[in-house]
């Protein structure tokens, strides 16, 4: 399979782990600076390169797109490569309007085609550690599901200045339906706290934190997940916390302190063990299995972003391209795919929309639910 990288700052930390995948072959990049494109293509030996993504696009060589462009250009990207013919694997998330997530999950039923949202929360080490204590019965009944997304984002250019937090919301909702492969059925969200006002007019929204409570189809579940962007002091954090009948699984309040299990009937002090989560390295090809531990830059000041805030995703980007590959070599499902994409992506919209509207409780969009 002939994959194209567009995008080249985040995008440049899968370029080696696609060149070690057997079966892939990592053709061509795409990037709109001539110079950093060829910089990263003398770096990495990759002859075919683009300035242009719909050159890109006409190229029949090209049999899947993985793009990592900025979130406004997610989905007409995904949808323009739909439509000339490229399977779609693309960062989170998966667009910005229900719309464009509508015409995509049309697209791949249209088609055939496979597409796969990029989500790597649900690919992390922490998150797969939960997911093998829920399949083993460990954790017995799933009483509660939580999440959160923090972060800072001044200083961070075009899109980002008072982008509502819900709008980037995939990190948190995409475990929480994840673990139990739920769906959202329904969304209620409030906003709390106000940014500061010249960051109101970007996107005519005020809220610091955004909270959602979202209920699970066909389950006594709901979950809890919130996020903020501007004005919030907190360390960045990626969390995901799982409440059972016999375990429960706690994130770290703090990065890289270990994991928090609960086990129920115990003597009250020996209720909490501090857990250090094992790699899931041995569920790769082992090719990739070195990518769950480290970057493609070796020197700290060449680190994207992903590594200094956010310990590399947890080692989930060697998973990522492996859930992909498997989808497009042996037809296997790729997790998140069209629907459950659109699905957890859609919750962020209506959870902004929900909140504008003091909290109103909106349903899914039916196109976000899988076929019975």
């Amino acid at each position: 399979m002939n994959i194209a990288i567009v995008g080249l700052g985040f995008g440049a930390e899968f370029i080696p782990i696609y060149q070690r995948y057997p079966g892939a072959n990592m053709y061509a990049i795409c990037q709109r600076s001539q110079d950093k494109l060829d910089e990263i293509g003398d770096q990495f030996g990759i002859e075919k390169r683009y300035t242009s993504y719909e050159e890109l696009l006409k190229d029949p060589e090209v049999d899947a797109v993985h793009i990592n462009t900025p979130i406004p250009l997610h989905g007409i990207q995904s949808i323009q490569a739909l439509k000339a013919g490229k399977h779609v694997a693309c960062t989170v998330p998966m667009a910005t309007t229900v719309e464009e997530c509508k015409e995509i999950v049309r697209l791949t039923e249209e088609t055939g085609l496979t597409y796969m949202m990029m989500e790597t929360v649900v690919y992390a080490r922490e998150f797969l550690y939960m997911k093998d204590l829920y399949e083993k019965g460990e954790l017995g009944k799933v009483q509660f599901l939580k999440a959160s997304h923090q972060q800072d984002m001044d200083g961070w250019p075009d899109y980002w200045p008072g982008l509502p937090p819900m709008h980037y919301a995939t990190h948190c909702v995409g475990p929480v339906l994840g673990l139990t492969r739920g769906e959202a059925e329904t969304v209620s969200c409030f906003g709390s706290g106000t940014i500061r006002e010249e960051l109101h007019e970007y996107y005519n929204s005020p809220f610091a934190v955004e909270t959602t409570h979202i209920k699970i189809k066909d389950s006594d579940l709901t979950a809890h997940v919130y996020r903020s962007l501007f004005d919030v002091a907190r360390q960045y954090r990626e969390s995901f916390e799982v409440y059972g009948s016999k375990k429960s699984v706690e994130w770290p309040l703090i990065e890289h302190d270990p994991l928090v299990v609960h086990t129920a009937k115990k003597p009250e002090p020996e209720i909490p063990e501090n857990t250090e989560c094992p790699d899931f390295a041995h569920l790769l090809p082992q090719e990739i299995q070195p990518f769950t531990q480290g970057g493609v830059y070796d020197e700290d000041d060449h680190q994207h972003l992903s590594f200094t805030q956010g310990a590399g995703h947890g080692g989930s980007h060697p998973h990522l391209v492996h859930a992909f590959m498997e989808a497009l070599l042996h037809g296997k499902h790729g997790y998140p795919d069209a629907r459950e994409s659109a699905n957890i992506t859609c919750v962020g919209i209506l959870a902004h929309e929900s909140a504008l509207k003091g909290g109103e409780l909106l349903k899914m969009p039916e196109f976000t639910l899988r076929k019975s």
